[in-house]
């Protein structure tokens, strides 16, 4: 009987490398809330640039994936912070700053976008710039592989894309994700799924 309890006993180290997982994530999301209450109540810049050191690497790689051009990413994420300090400023609700900035970024290339197609001019979709900060391919075996990738990302809808970058790229979970789309989480697992599915397709093909 006590064979089985001691079985039964969860591993020690499995709860330590668990607990202190969560208590990471925690910790971020706590300092966020306590910077976003100073940056309300004192309206000190100073915690402002410590939550846009923060996020900065992560919105301009966010953006830089969808317009894929080193110049337009810059610009947009300058608006994206911009637009999220005079809405900290306006006292609006914020649930997650994270969230909110990924929404911003968001509408802000539906908006470069639609000023393109307003002019007639082509979307930069077709080939994209890997020689400035992609990083985010570096942790791959080789960059031809990260070309592949990125390439068979490119031929999937939007809404795709969308979900893979944030998921995968970004490294948002499902919660966060359902956040910034306005979709509900059992609505993102299912295009999570489909976007996989087809990505595998397509890389399988060549």
């Amino acid at each position: 009987m006590l064979e089985n309890k001691r079985r039964l006993r969860p591993s020690r180290k499995g709860c330590n490398i668990f607990t202190t997982f969560s208590s990471s994530i925690m910790r971020g999301k706590i300092k966020d809330k306590i910077l976003l209450y100073k940056l309300k109540t004192r309206q000190n810049s100073d915690d402002f640039t410590v939550l846009y050191d923060k996020y900065v690497k992560q919105i301009y790689r966010f953006v830089f994936f969808k317009v894929s051009n080193k110049e337009e990413a810059e610009d947009i994420t300058s608006e994206v912070f911009l637009k999220a300090w005079n809405y900290i400023q306006d006292n609006k609700e914020i649930k997650s700053f994270s969230g909110l900035l990924y929404r911003l970024a968001r509408n802000c290339v539906v908006d470069l976008y639609r000023a393109k197609a307003s002019r007639g001019a082509v979307p930069i979709n077709e080939q994209t710039d890997m020689s400035d900060g992609g990083e985010w391919y570096e942790d791959l075996n080789n960059r031809s592989e990260a070309q592949e990738i990125l390439k068979a990302l490119k031929k999937l809808k939007q809404e795709y894309q969308e979900v893979l970058t944030l998921k995968y790229v970004d490294e948002l979970k499902v919660e966060e994700i359902a956040e910034i789309t306005g979709k509900g989480k059992i609505a993102v697992r299912v295009t999570l799924y489909r976007a996989l599915k087809k990505l595998k397709f397509i890389l399988a093909e060549k």
